[in-house]
């Protein structure tokens, strides 16, 4: 054998023994880490509290990442505050009143969409035309969940978050006044027990607004009826002209600006602990 030959043959043994070296050390490793890994499983699922820390850690580097990147936190879960919903995703009905009352309050239709959807689930409850419930939602508020009156009339239905305190407490206390779908239940508990009360859905609003025991309430009756008659038309599919939004009705408790006190608020503090 030349001394070329034996240089040649030297060399592939070098190559197969390197070779076979190579892969001994990555067969070992990756049976290395595929038993690291199965005892980083084992852990995770014995020690729960680990796997929790971990999930932590990692969601807080990756909101970090987040802010770093686009200088805002994000929230996946943000959406479930928002009061709203799909109007196409209403029944007819409903839909109609919902884009109605849009159009002619200038509000988005689909926070208006959770707000009808959720009328006519607590109106078939306390069996209360929804229709109502929302054109009382309308003279008072505008569909404003924050609006807030000067007698401290708070909120969609305008309650009277003071006198009424102990209604809200089965929601987290009186800030949940200003929480619209609270708002919403709370003032159909009162309207309910004012109809009650009056045994009758005018002499109802009469109470609801504070003015049982006064001559006159201001207008605020009619345009609550009135608006109640429209609703009722959109709802049963008859056309209606949008026409400008009624201004929000003056309490009927400043009618006597000479009282101490707001006339016809002994009546709804009556309600508020019967």
């Amino acid at each position: 054998m030349t001394a070329t030959q034996q240089f040649t043959k030297g060399l592939r043994i070098a190559a197969k023994d390197i070779a076979q070296g190579f892969f001994d050390i990555t067969h070992n490793g990756v049976a290395l880490l595929g038993l690291a890994v199965m005892f980083a499983v084992i852990t995770l699922t014995a020690r729960p509290e680990i796997r929790q820390a971990g999930e932590i850690r990692l969601m807080g580097w990756l909101q970090d990442r987040h802010i770093a990147i686009n200088g805002i936190p994000a929230e996946p879960d943000a959406i479930e505050r928002a009061t709203a919903a799909s109007p196409h995703s209403l029944p007819r009905e409903q839909a109609a009143v919902a884009f109605w009352l849009s159009k002619k309050y200038s509000v988005a239709p689909e926070p208006l969409s959770a707000l009808v959807a959720e009328a006519y689930e607590i109106g078939q409850r306390t069996k209360l035309d929804p229709t109502l419930i929302l054109a009382v939602m309308a003279i008072e508020s505008r569909f404003n969940p924050f609006a807030q009156s000067h007698v401290g009339a708070q909120g969609l239905m305008q309650v009277m978050t003071k006198v009424h305190s102990d209604k809200y407490e089965d929601f987290g206390g009186k800030l949940a006044a200003f929480d619209p779908v609270t708002n919403l239940r709370v003032g159909v508990k009162v309207l309910q027990e004012c109809i009650a009360r009056a045994g009758s859905i005018e002499g109802g609003l009469k109470y609801y607004v504070g003015a049982a025991n006064l001559e006159h309430d201001g207008g605020y009756t009619a345009k609550v009826m009135a608006e109640y008659a429209r609703l009722q038309s959109v709802a049963t599919g008859k056309p209606m002209p949008s026409i400008a939004a009624p201004a929000t009705a003056v309490p009927a408790q400043l009618l006597n600006p000479e009282a101490t006190k707001p006339v016809g608020v002994e009546n709804v503090a009556y309600l508020a602990n019967s």
